[in-house]
């Protein structure tokens, strides 16, 4: 990665960040760049816009809305201004019914619902720091889709921490806890033409 740490924390800001060029894709997650990689698989986007698209019918008419990667949502500790901002994540699947956390550079603030499709790349950064990075923010729904296991596994935020997890196939349709009326089905997700 060609990028140079600031010498006077050692770590990366949001306005660091935006300042790379656009083919260093990284996230920050605590002032630590994770480099992206790859453009995930085709079989991952068909995915991700399978849910998407299901989650975005469902949502119609609602303040809720659904952004896909790219997208920058960017965490802060406290009122931090932009520029010091050390977290900026690119989740899969994000959904946010805040309308004013959303500005022309993406969110501020913990989406609703966070979903993430497993690549082989990020399987340990999803299931692990992004999970106590989206329980620390106060995301209220976190869903990790395993593709190749062909299971789910759901967080949901309560009293300030993630509870037990449920884990589900991917058969059949499973709803978002907090968005009444949005299902997802898996048949539609797991089809493969």
């Amino acid at each position: 990665m060609g990028l140079a740490l600031r010498k006077d924390t050692g770590r990366y800001t949001y306005a660091d960040y935006r300042c790379w060029p656009e083919e260093e894709r990284v996230e920050l997650i605590d002032g630590v760049a994770w480099a992206m990689g790859p453009a995930p698989s085709r079989r991952h986007q068909e995915i991700v816009l399978e849910i998407a698209r299901q989650i975005a019918d469902a949502l119609e008419g609602s303040p809720c809305r659904p952004y896909i990667a790219p997208f920058d949502v960017r965490l802060p500790q406290a009122d931090e201004a932009d520029e010091w901002v050390k977290t900026v994540v690119q989740p899969d699947i994000a959904v946010i019914c805040d309308k004013s956390k959303l500005d022309e550079a993406g969110c501020r603030g913990a989406p609703d619902w966070i979903v993430e499709v497993l690549s082989p790349a990020t399987v340990a950064r999803d299931q692990i720091t992004k999970r106590a990075l989206y329980e620390r923010a106060g995301v209220r729904e976190y869903w990790i889709v395993h593709p190749s296991d062909r299971v789910v596994t759901i967080y949901l935020w309560e009293n300030g921490v993630y509870g037990k997890p449920a884990i589900q196939e991917l058969t059949e349709t499973t709803a978002a806890t907090i968005l009444p009326g949005v299902i997802i089905d898996w048949a539609r997700v797991m089809r493969e033409d």
